[in-house]
């Protein structure tokens, strides 16, 4: 698992690491029952506070995308997030906002823009759907 945090962003360091936890379980990175490292594990590989990880992962967890199995670790729940549609919009809008300022700085079209996302999208569910075969 890759986390990156990025300290010069207005974004709190908690919600950039369950952002990106969020989006490899998505993207299929992280598979449902996959292990993720302790607390402190994790703290220490991103220079954080043990709290701040111990945050996310409860938080991962009311929402049903984590489990804590105590005494085992925390996993990828095998169960369906609980979020709603405008929770599930809200994490998309905050992953894909950093790369529409970047197509604005570049001056791309809307258009170009929506062809990217498509091809991107398309790309992530054929692959999907090749490792669900």
């Amino acid at each position: 698992m890759f986390i990156r945090i990025e300290t010069a962003s207005s974004t709190p360091i908690y919600r950039q690491i369950s952002d990106q936890i969020r989006y490899q379980i998505a993207s299929g990175a992280l598979r449902r029952g996959a292990k993720l490292p302790s607390v402190r594990e994790l703290a220490v590989n991103l220079a954080v506070n043990q709290n701040t990880v111990l945050k996310v992962y409860n938080e991962l967890c009311r929402e049903k995308i984590l489990k804590i199995e105590r005494g085992d670790g925390t996993y990828v729940s095998s169960g369906e997030p609980d979020m709603s549609i405008e929770q599930r919009r809200g994490v998309v809008a905050d992953l894909l906002r950093p790369a529409v300022v970047q197509a604005v700085q570049l001056k791309l079209s809307i258009e170009n823009v929506k062809d990217l996302v498509q091809a991107e999208y398309d790309a992530v569910t054929a692959h999907q759907s090749k490792q669900s075969r």
